[in-house]
């Protein structure tokens, strides 16, 4: 099994937490966030192994600001996948019920774990993501709960795209919620955090 520099921290509960940090965050970042989110839930929280200019920590490489490397995202996205199988495995906590909490960079390639491995994630919340590539025509998301939350001042990803994914994955039947913002920037807000705690919670104890 491929290896990642992570954090995992057990829970009580059968849920795993898959805790994505955004450009530039680390496997630390969004600990505090899993959680407040979810107090019962194993944390698993992966450091990107790209550096951008030397120093900045981010899970795949971009070409450009917005320009994403899809070949190296495809790649890094299935070492990822692998990654999270063999972490269920060796930590015994239920393949079956892990959600996604990706931010900026960490959310798009969440994305591409709903794209090209439909069942490893029982949900995905997607904070501040972009449709980073076109989906396989035959994608099927039944059964998968998604959440999009876009800023609709976000300089760095134009909230139309974030509803463009949203509508995209609404039309492979993922169980579809988007919340936006219009006066938040790409940083998060009380209100991402407050409709995504509803969201997981509707998740995990429904």
């Amino acid at each position: 099994m491929t290896e990642f520099d992570h954090v995992y921290e057990a829970g009580q509960g059968p849920w795993t937490l898959l805790l994505l940090h955004g450009t530039g965050g680390d496997e630390n970042d969004l600990v505090p966030l899993g959680r407040q989110l979810a107090p019962g839930a194993n944390l698993l929280s992966p450091r990107g192994k790209v550096l951008e200019n030397g120093t900045t920590l981010r899970f795949f490489r971009r070409l450009a600001v917005g320009q994403l490397d899809i070949p190296d995202l495809i790649a890094r996205t299935d070492e990822l996948a692998d990654w999270v199988g063999g972490m269920a495995e060796a930590n015994s906590f239920d393949p079956a019920k892990v959600v996604a909490i990706g931010l900026s960079n960490g959310a798009n390639i969440a994305v591409s774990l709903l794209f090209r491995h439909p069942g490893l994630l029982s949900g995905a919340a997607l904070l501040r993501p972009m449709l980073p590539y076109e989906p396989d025509p035959d994608l099927d998301l039944t059964g998968t709960s998604v959440l999009v939350a876009a800023g609709g001042r976000d300089p760095y990803v134009p909230s139309s795209e974030s509803i463009t994914l949203g509508k995209t994955l609404e039309e492979k039947n993922a169980d579809m919620t988007i919340h936006l913002n219009p006066e938040a920037g790409h940083g998060l807000t009380e209100g991402d955090l407050v409709e995504t705690s509803r969201w997981l919670t509707d998740l995990i104890d429904g």
